[in-house]
């Protein structure tokens, strides 16, 4: 037993002994990394990726690299700021931090750009708005309804440009090619008793996820009333019907409206025509910003006005139909 313990004493001596040897060997190689030097001896000139400097003698070793701080002009998403390059690595471009005043329906806030990120306003923002109106069915054997015709034939200007005494369209004929005169026309939106059912319809819109204050509704097989009102028509969808829509809004800026879909769509803004895509056609887009036509829409910042819009779905086989829009009522603030 005495032998035994003898041994593994023996082993902790050998042990603790080859530790001692290994940190001291660490211990040197580290300092074998710099090159030795005598005190007093000149500075030497070196180079690191921030230029041209000297490496001191300082304890029997020459020390890392010393150059002088140096900066460069530089630019990011939030203008143009100083690069500078310290102890041999440049470091990021600084742009001092910016932020601008803006407003929603509901207040205002700040939109602010930051270590080159520009970030979303932050004023508060209106619930999602609704879109209330009036949804009229119609039978296909109506005039202006499934006619034989094929391809892409949107018409501008079946409309004029300001809404008539009673907020609705007024029909001027355009080319006349999918549409069979004014007094079929007027009846797309009004009740008329043996031409079409109506019934009152909201389209509640929903903020997009990667676009604050953008508001959308967006549905590619927009069928809202199958099997309602004068129902199919022995068809898999009720294709045969119209839309309209008014809501009223405050005028901030920087609003827009976008639209895509088939077939007829027109919006008016303060009663006069903002966007007019009338016709028989496939899926096709079109906006409006109200910052670039201000001017001919009567718009002033501050005033609150009318947004009229009218959707017809006119023909097989398809209804598509999405809505993007900034615009909100002053009401719909939480």
């Amino acid at each position: 037993m005495k032998f035994f313990g003898a041994l593994r004493a023996g082993f902790q001596v050998v042990s603790l002994s080859a530790a001692v040897a290994a940190l001291s060997c660490g211990a040197r190689t580290e300092l074998e990394t710099a090159e030795r030097c005598e005190d007093g001896e000149p500075a030497r000139p070196c180079r690191n990726a921030c230029g041209e400097g000297v490496s001191e003698c300082r304890d029997g070793y020459f020390h890392a690299c010393e150059v002088p701080r140096k900066s460069v002009r530089c630019e990011n998403a939030c203008g143009i700021g100083e690069q500078s390059c310290v102890d041999g690595a440049w470091q990021g471009c600084e742009v001092p931090r910016r932020a601008v005043e803006c407003c929603s329906v509901c207040g205002c806030g700040e939109e602010v750009c930051e270590n080159g990120v520009q970030r979303a306003c932050n004023a508060p923002l209106p619930k999602p708005p609704k879109l209330r109106g009036t949804i009229r069915d119609f039978s296909a054997d109506h005039p202006d309804f499934e006619l034989p015709l094929f391809g892409d034939q949107s018409e501008y200007g079946i409309v004029g440009l300001e809404l008539g005494p009673d907020d609705k369209p007024v029909y001027t004929g355009g080319r006349n090619i999918t549409t069979s005169g004014a007094a079929n026309f007027d009846q797309w939106y009004r009740d008329v008793p043996g031409v079409n059912q109506s019934k009152a319809m909201e389209l509640e819109l929903a903020e997009l996820a990667d676009e604050p204050g953008m508001f959308a509704y967006d549905d590619q097989t927009f069928f809202p009333i199958d099997g309602e009102l004068l129902g199919n028509e022995g068809r898999f969808h009720n294709f045969h019907f119209t839309f309209e829509a008014t809501t009223t809004f405050k005028y901030i800026g920087g609003e827009v409206f976008r639209f895509e879909g088939d077939d007829d769509m027109w919006v008016f803004i303060n009663r006069r025509l903002a966007i007019d895509l009338g016709g028989i056609h496939g899926r096709k887009p079109a906006r409006v910003s109200l910052d670039e036509r201000a001017g001919s829409l009567g718009l002033e910042l501050g005033g609150t006005y009318s947004l009229h819009f009218f959707f017809a779905e006119r023909h097989t086989d398809a209804s598509t139909f999405t809505i993007e829009t900034t615009i909100a009522e002053p009401g719909s603030c939480e």
